[in-house]
C-alpha cells in the first residue's frame, strides 16, 4: 500500500480513537495486536487470505479480541481487515502510535523484555529513556523471550541492547 494510503488508514484510526476520548487506551490495544499479528503466521495468513470472505476474516478478529479490547479497537482493527488491508495492520498501527505519542509530545520507545514489567519497572525505564534521550517517552513493552534476560530499547534511531542474548553472542566471537 502507497505511503499516503498508510498514513491516510492510520489518521483515520487516530481521530476515531481520539474522538471516542479512548486514544490511550486503543493506541496501546492496537499496538499489541499488531506486535502479534507480526509474530503469528497463523494470524497473518487468517487475516491476510483474500480467498477467505472479509466477514469471515472480521469474525476472527472478534473471536479473538472480544472481552480483552474495548469496542473502538475491535471496530478499528475489523474496518482494516474488511476493506482488505490486512497486510498493511502493523504499518498502520506503528503510524497511529506514532501520531499519538507526537500529540502528547511524546517520543515512542519500544521495549523488548524476556518478561514483564511491573509498573515500577516500567516507570524507572521510562525516566531512564528519557533521560538518555532528552525526551518523555511513550513506552511500549513486548515480550520477547529470544532476549533471554534484560531488555532492548528502540526509542527513534536510537537502539540500547541490554540484553543477555547480546552479551552471549558477544562472549561467543571473542572465543
Amino acid at each position: 500500500m502507497s505511503d499516503a494510503r498508510i498514513e491516510g488508514y492510520a489518521r483515520a484510526l487516530f481521530e476515531i480513537a481520539r474522538a471516542e476520548g479512548t486514544l490511550d487506551e486503543v493506541e496501546d490495544e492496537l499496538f499489541r495486536f499488531a506486535r502479534s499479528y507480526e509474530s503469528s503466521d497463523a494470524l497473518r495468513s487468517a487475516l491476510t487470505d483474500e480467498m477467505v470472505p472479509a466477514e469471515r476474516r472480521q469474525a476472527v478478529v472478534e473471536s479473538l479480541l472480544g472481552g480483552k479490547s474495548t469496542a473502538t479497537t475491535i471496530q478499528l482493527i475489523s474496518m482494516v481487515v474488511g476493506s482488505g488491508r490486512g497486510r498493511d495492520l502493523p504499518e498502520v498501527i506503528d503510524r497511529l502510535v506514532s501520531r499519538a505519542s507526537e500529540s502528547k509530545d511524546l517520543a515512542v520507545a519500544e521495549v523488548r523484555s524476556a518478561v514483564a514489567l511491573s509498573d515500577d519497572q516500567q516507570q524507572r525505564l521510562a525516566a531512564a529513556l528519557a533521560n538518555a534521550t532528552g525526551r518523555q517517552v511513550n513506552l511500549k513493552v513486548v515480550i520477547d523471550p529470544s532476549i533471554i534476560g534484560g531488555i532492548v530499547a528502540t526509542v527513534g534511531d536510537t537502539v540500547i541492547d541490554g540484553s543477555v542474548r547480546t552479551r552471549v553472542e558477544e562472549l561467543k566471537s571473542r572465543l
